[in-house]
């Protein structure tokens, strides 16, 4: 798999979890397991040079 499939893999895994954790409550076992990839996704994308600013709708 090239660098660009695999950004562009997390990108969408990224925006998919995203829509997940809005449907999930903030104090569930799962919103918090969700949150830890959300912040892995987060960090590797951001090193990727992803500007996350439109792409974030969690932000937290």
């Amino acid at each position: 798999m090239s660098d660009e499939e695999l950004l562009q893999k997390n990108r969408e895994e990224f925006a998919r979890l995203q829509n997940y954790m809005v449907l999930a409550e903030k104090d569930s076992n799962v919103y918090r397991a969700m949150k830890g990839r959300y912040i892995e996704l987060k960090v590797i994308l951001t090193a990727s040079g992803i500007n996350l600013t439109e792409l974030d709708i969690i932000k937290e």
